[in-house]
């Protein structure tokens, strides 16, 4: 059986396929950025969630792209990996980037971005991950994704840098003060899914106020001036991307890749399917 993981910094998808494509199972468990978990947290979180159906001495190989999972990290993902799946034979480590190219564009080149929780772009061969401009993660960048624009509408929020009726609405929408909002985001585990669950309460209020739909475009826009721009020759390829955040504002999200030059190419909510079909062709 073949086991891939699209791990992000909110969840996990898992899809276990068999080579000939019959047997399926999938299902979810929190993600493993390996900045912010243990090892020995993810092997209980992978034992809690792992379906009845799935033994997993019957996995041979694992396929697993990680948010925030640098070469650095990579040991560390395969021998927490192998602590579950003791049979695997073979245990591929990569960034999340590597999937979202994968997943999009199969074994053709291309550009590929994940606007979901976090953020990230690259160039693609068609094969293997190229030429990487760092989102530099939640606290010093993920300019467009979800836990940039939760962490957008909470700083105008303390700094009432909003219409008063939307700063009404978003306190009742917190639910905290000031002083607990910036406890919770500078001394609580995880603060960038704290944020980011906020971007579904963006998306619900865009015909509310000018001030939603405009945080969201600006946000786009910085992600192409920090971001995209810097590949070269960036306009000579179409703009595709996975992520919630890229699924579920892609009318405010087309505008901006149209005023920097690209044509919008193939959005997914998520990359599992194409993941799939990618290993079984490979």
């Amino acid at each position: 059986m073949i086991l891939i993981a699209d791990s992000g910094a909110t969840k996990t998808e898992w899809g276990c396929v068999s080579r000939d494509g019959a047997t399926r199972i999938g299902f979810t468990s929190q993600g493993y950025n390996p900045n912010y978990i243990t090892g020995p947290q993810i092997v209980e979180d992978i034992k809690a969630n792992l379906p009845a159906s799935l033994d997993p001495t019957l996995v041979s190989e694992i396929y697993f792209y990680g948010a925030g999972v640098t070469e650095l990290q990579y040991p560390f993902m395969e021998k927490t990996l192998r602590e579950v799946f003791t049979k695997a034979g073979k245990v591929f480590i990569a960034m999340d980037t590597l999937a979202s190219c994968r997943a999009l564009l199969q074994d053709k080149p291309g550009f590929a971005a994940i606007l979901g929780t976090g953020a990230n772009s690259c160039l693609y061969d068609g094969c293997n991950e190229g030429l990487n401009v760092d989102s530099c993660g939640f606290i010093l960048g993920d300019e467009g994704s979800g836990g940039n624009l939760g962490k957008r509408m909470i700083t105008d929020y303390i700094r009432r840098n909003m219409p008063p009726k939307v700063y009404e609405l978003v306190g009742r929408e917190l639910g905290h003060n000031n002083d607990e909002l910036l406890d919770i985001i500078y001394t609580r585990p995880f603060p960038n899914r704290f944020c980011a669950q906020y971007a579904k309460f963006i998306n619900e209020h865009l015909d509310f106020d000018p001030y939603f739909p405009d945080l969201v475009t600006d946000a786009f826009r910085q992600f192409f001036k920090l971001i995209v721009t810097h590949y070269p020759d960036y306009q000579k390829y179409t703009f595709n991307a996975v992520g919630s955040v890229a699924y579920y504002f892609k009318p405010l999200l087309q505008p901006v890749v149209e005023e920097y030059g690209m044509k919008m190419g193939t959005i997914l909510k998520a990359p599992m399917e194409g993941l799939i079909k990618y290993h079984l062709n490979n």
